[in-house]
């Protein structure tokens, strides 16, 4: 007797249509939170991964269904090889040694197990991942930047007009005690003709303030730009 579960758990059109229709619902709502905030992937992207994960978990579901495969989850395993090539496209190490798209490519991979779920039928687990996917990417940044702000590790790009005044600055920052400091030479060019370019990491003791201790840096001879690096 055919039931209201078979309608939607086998292969049918009714199914093939809700699937892809909650596909494109759920990952475009992930697509238009990166897409609103610039990030490389967004609404169609998201999209086009989601749907076509979906597609080809439900193809892996109508092959085993038509032609007895016994691996339901061969094709679904390729997708998540294939996404991993797309989201590395999102990715980008600037000159000031600043990656950027790591969570723009993570999402991509979530919406496409996202398409895997509702390919194979687990509804349920795909709307649920879908919500905590947008809560991750829309929400948790806020919390995510209210403890860098408390946090003590300080990144940043320095341009600077001279070598006299690199040491300066070097120098400073050595008087900071800090517990543990890096400087290497960027392999950016300098805005000003004879500049130099470098990043700095460093730990800053309990007694500085972050903010502080960058204005301090700003107000230093010689510096024409600084950045921290997030």
């Amino acid at each position: 007797m055919f039931t209201l579960t078979d309608c939607f758990y086998e292969i049918n059109i009714v199914s093939i249509a809700a699937r892809l229709l909650l596909a494109v619902i759920l990952s475009g709502i992930i697509g238009l939170e990166r897409g609103a905030n610039r990030h490389p992937a967004g609404f169609r992207t998201h999209i086009l991964v989601c749907v076509g994960a979906t597609l080809a978990m439900m193809t892996n579901q109508y092959i085993t269904e038509v032609f007895g495969s016994t691996d339901p989850a061969r094709l679904g395993a390729q997708v998540i090889t294939g996404v991993g090539f797309l989201g590395v496209g999102t990715i980008l190490i600037t000159g000031k040694n600043k990656i950027k798209g790591l969570t723009t490519a993570a999402g991509l991979w979530a919406s496409a197990c996202l398409g895997l779920a509702l390919g194979i039928g687990f509804y349920s687990g795909a709307v649920i991942a879908a919500a905590v996917i947008f809560i991750s990417l829309s929400l948790l940044p806020k919390i995510e930047n209210y403890f860098y702000r408390k946090s003590r590790v300080l990144e940043l790009y320095i341009e600077i007009d001279s070598i006299e005044n690199y040491r300066n600055i070097t120098k400073y920052i050595r008087s900071l005690d800090p517990a543990f400091y890096e400087t290497h030479l960027s392999q950016t060019s300098p805005a000003v003709k004879g500049g130099i370019a470098f990043n700095i990491s460093l730990i800053l003791p309990k007694s500085l303030n972050r903010q502080d201790t960058i204005s301090r840096l700003e107000s230093m001879d010689g510096v024409y730009m600084i950045e921290e690096i997030s």
